[in-house]
C-alpha cells in the first residue's frame, strides 16, 4: 500500500496516514493469515497461539506510536485523534481486514466507548470505559428488535420502569452486536415511570450476568454463524446509576453514535476499496488469457476505470462529510448521503475485483470473499436507502421553501 502525502491536509493528518501505513505494510500485511488463524474455527490450537502472540505484538507497536484507539482521548487510554484525523487514519488502516481491531477500534466497542465518554459519569467510565479500553471487558450494543422497524427508533418496544431505585427491564432484542463475549450491554429502553420523559428512549448499561438476560441465539448472517444475539430481557434489574445521561436522551446518544459511525465505516469501506483495486489491478496485469493479458481486454479496462471513478467519488464524499463534523456544521444530508453511495459503489468495486479473479475471487485465498459480504451487509445496515433518500430531499426542499436555495460552497 502506498500512502503518499496530501498537500491539501494538515501535516498531522498525513503524519498519521504514514506511522498507520509504516504498521499495516511492516507489520499486519506480511501476518494477514498467520493473525487470521486466531479466529478460524478450523484452525489448531498452535495456529491460534501464535495468531494471538502475533496480534499482542502488533498492539504494543501500535501504542509506542502513539495510535492506539484514536477515539478516545489520552485521558482514557487513547490516542486523542481530531474526528478528520481519525477518519482518514479509517482509510489507511482498513486496507487489512482485521486492523482495526489491532488498533484499539473495534465495534460495537468503540461505539460504546464514544458513548460512555460523552455521556456517562466519572464512576461509570472508571467501571467500564476504562475496563473496556484496556482490553480487559467486552461490550454489545443491543437496539434493534425483531417486532420493530430498525429506521424507526420511536417504535423500540422494550421497556425500562423505575421500581425502588431500579431499572426494570422487559423486552426483545436481536443483532445485539458482540452478545456472546460481552461483559455488559448497552440496552436501549422505552423509559416509563412517574418523573421521567415516558415513552423516551434511554440507554442503560446491562451486565450479562444480570437476572433475567437470557441470550436466545446467535443470529446467522448470510448463512454463517455469527454473535450478533437474539436476547430476552425477562424483568431484569439494574441499578437506577446504570442510565447513560439523563433518562430520555437515548435517542439523542444513538444518533451521535450512528453519524460518526457511518462516516468511519465508509471511510472503512473506502480503504477496502483500495485493497480490492490493488488485487484486481494486480491480476489484470499478471494473469494471461486468450492471447493476452486481462489488462489488455477493453471489457478489463473498463472494470478499472469504472472502479476508480467510484473509489474517488465515494472519497471525496466522505472527506467532505468528515470535513463538516470536524467543523461544526449541519452533515445530515451528507452522512445520508454517503450511507447510500459508498456501500452500493464498494460491493461494485468488489464485485468487479471478484470477476477478474475468477474462481479465486470467492475463494479463501484473498480477502475479496469477506469484503463482498461485508459489502453487502453494510448496504442493508443503518436502515434502508428509501429512508436516507427521503432525508436528503426534504433537507434539500426545506431549504429551497425557506427562500435559500441550496449553498454549493458549503
Amino acid at each position: 500500500m502506498n500512502v503518499n502525502p496530501i498537500p491539501t491536509v494538515d501535516q498531522r493528518i498525513n503524519e498519521i496516514r504514514e506511522l498507520t501505513a509504516k504498521i499495516v505494510n511492516k507489520e499486519i500485511l506480511p501476518q494477514e493469515r498467520v493473525l487470521a488463524a486466531r479466529w478460524r474455527r478450523d484452525a489448531s490450537t498452535e495456529e491460534r497461539a501464535a495468531g494471538r502472540a502475533a496480534a499482542e505484538s502488533i498492539k504494543d507497536k501500535v501504542r509506542k506510536a502513539g495510535l492506539w484507539a484514536p477515539h478516545l482521548p489520552p485521558a482514557y487510554g487513547g490516542a486523542g485523534l481530531s474526528f478528520l484525523e481519525h477518519a482518514y487514519m479509517n482509510e489507511v488502516l482498513a486496507y487489512t481486514p482485521g486492523g482495526a481491531a489491532l488498533f484499539g477500534v473495534v465495534a460495537p466497542n468503540s461505539g460504546n466507548q464514544t458513548i460512555l465518554l460523552k455521556y456517562g459519569t466519572e464512576d461509570q467510565k472508571k467501571k467500564w470505559l476504562v475496563p473496556l479500553t484496556e482490553g480487559k471487558m467486552e461490550s454489545g450494543f443491543s437496539m434493534t428488535e425483531p417486532d420493530a422497524p430498525g429506521s424507526d427508533p420511536r417504535a423500540i418496544k422494550t421497556t425500562a420502569r423505575l421500581e425502588k431505585g431500579e431499572w426494570v427491564i422487559n423486552g426483545h432484542k436481536w443483532f445485539t452486536s458482540n452478545g456472546f463475549r460481552a461483559d455488559f450491554l448497552i440496552v436501549m429502553c422505552r423509559t416509563e415511570g412517574a418523573g421521567r420523559d415516558t415513552g423516551r428512549m434511554t440507554q442503560i448499561i446491562v451486565p450479562t450476568k444480570t437476572p433475567g438476560v437470557r441470550i436466545v441465539r446467535g443470529v446467522e448472517v448470510w448463512g454463517q454463524p455469527s454473535d450478533h444475539c437474539e436476547i430476552v430481557y425477562d424483568n431484569v434489574r439494574v441499578p437506577e446509576a446504570n442510565a447513560l445521561g439523563e433518562a430520555g436522551s437515548g435517542h439523542k446518544a444513538a444518533q451521535d453514535r450512528l453519524g460518526a459511525g457511518r462516516v468511519f465505516h465508509c471511510m472503512n469501506s473506502i480503504g477496502q476499496m483500495w485493497r480490492a483495486f490493488d488485487l484486481m489491478v494486480q491480476r489484470a496485469a499478471m494473469r494471461e488469457v486468450h492471447g493476452g493479458v486481462l489488462a489488455s481486454k477493453q471489457f478489463i479496462q473498463g472494470f478499472i476505470a469504472d472502479s476508480y471513478i467510484d473509489i474517488q467519488a465515494a472519497r471525496l464524499m466522505t472527506i467532505r462529510c468528515a470535513e463538516m463534523m470536524e467543523g461544526g456544521g449541519d452533515p445530515r444530508t451528507d452522512i445520508s448521503a454517503i450511507k447510500i453511495f459508498v456501500p452500493a459503489a464498494y460491493q461494485r468495486v468488489v464485485d468487479r475485483a471478484i470477476q477478474v479473479w475468477g474462481a479465486a475471487g470467492v475463494s479463501g485465498d484473498t480477502p475479496l470473499a469477506g469484503m463482498y459480504l461485508g459489502a453487502r451487509t453494510l448496504r442493508i445496515a443503518d436502515g434502508p436507502d428509501e429512508v436516507h433518500r427521503i432525508l436528503i430531499a426534504r433537507n434539500v426542499l426545506s431549504r429551497y421553501a425557506e427562500g435559500e436555495g441550496w449553498d454549493f460552497g458549503n
